[in-house]
């Protein structure tokens, strides 16, 4: 409802003068207007105009200047034209919000300090740097639920039968189609007897019979290749978000075990609950 009421009060600021551009940048005390003994501050109209959506950035700065003022002179306005406290909801929803920005400022103190350039090294070589020396493989397979069938196979093989044309015959596993390749992964990806016979083979060597819970696999390695590890700047962002939130998340940690934090009022209640809203109107 805010960024349409604000959209629509900027529509009508298109065609309003500019207000007089100051000589000298003010602060965020600098009071912009007054509705009665109320006033507004650049402060106010810069916190307004941080949560407007992107789309805001392409209207001029005289009609975005407008535009919040007018929006925080209204709602003053209004504020003003209330008879008596808030509603029970609105009160509610001004409790969860003031909870929400409090909390804002505490995830800010926390995280901003937890992304320095010694601890993304670290995390770096912690998500990265133990697996430089990790093969990858590129094996097909074909699937069969006997012993005796993967043998036969084995045997076509040997004798110049192509490899994933009988996986498309005859495997049952759903790589079969596709001539039974799996594509590149690492040997910890598969089930350990499957892995354990991947990495027995030289490249274009074709394995025994191998049984695994899925069945028996006659197992063709292809290619094998050296992992390649991202650089820093590559995963910089993914690692500093991972950064943060472990520092959020031991913070409250810290907090919860140092507070008397006691749930069992919802013990019992039935969840659907979540989704009664007409328990706001009692």
């Amino acid at each position: 409802m805010l960024n349409r009421l604000l959209a629509t009060v900027l529509l009508a600021a298109l065609g309003a003068g500019a207000p007089a551009a100051a000589q000298d940048t003010p602060g965020q005390d600098a009071v912009m207007a007054t509705v009665g003994d109320t006033e507004i501050t650049l402060g106010h109209m810069l916190a307004l105009r941080a949560t407007l959506p992107e789309q805001y950035n392409q209207i001029p700065p005289d009609v975005l200047f407008r535009g919040v003022l007018d929006q925080l002179i209204q709602q003053e306005l209004l504020r003003q034209a209330q008879d008596g406290p808030l509603s029970p909801v609105a009160q509610l929803r001004l409790d969860n919000e003031q909870r929400a920005i409090a909390a804002s400022d505490v995830i800010a103190e926390v995280t901003d300090g937890a992304v320095t350039d010694e601890a993304l090294q670290s995390a770096y070589e912690s998500a990265y740097g133990g697996d430089s020396d990790e093969t990858e493989y590129r094996a097909a397979h074909i699937l069969v639920e006997t012993e005796e069938e993967a043998q036969a196979l084995i045997d076509e093989i040997s004798g110049g039968a192509n490899f994933a044309a009988l996986a498309q015959e005859h495997s049952i596993g759903p790589s079969g189609p596709s001539g039974g390749d799996l594509g590149w992964f690492a040997a910890g990806v598969m089930v350990p007897e499957f892995s354990d016979a991947v990495m027995a083979l030289d490249v274009g060597a074709v394995s025994d019979p191998v049984q695994t819970q899925f069945g028996w696999h006659v197992i063709q390695l292809n290619e094998t290749r050296m992992k390649e590890q991202p650089a820093l700047e590559e995963v910089r962002d993914e690692l500093a978000e991972t950064l943060r939130r472990q520092a959020l998340d031991a913070r409250i940690a810290e907090l919860e075990a140092a507070a008397a934090v006691d749930r069992s009022g919802s013990d019992g209640i039935e969840p659907a609950l979540i989704n009664r809203f007409d328990l706001l109107e009692n």
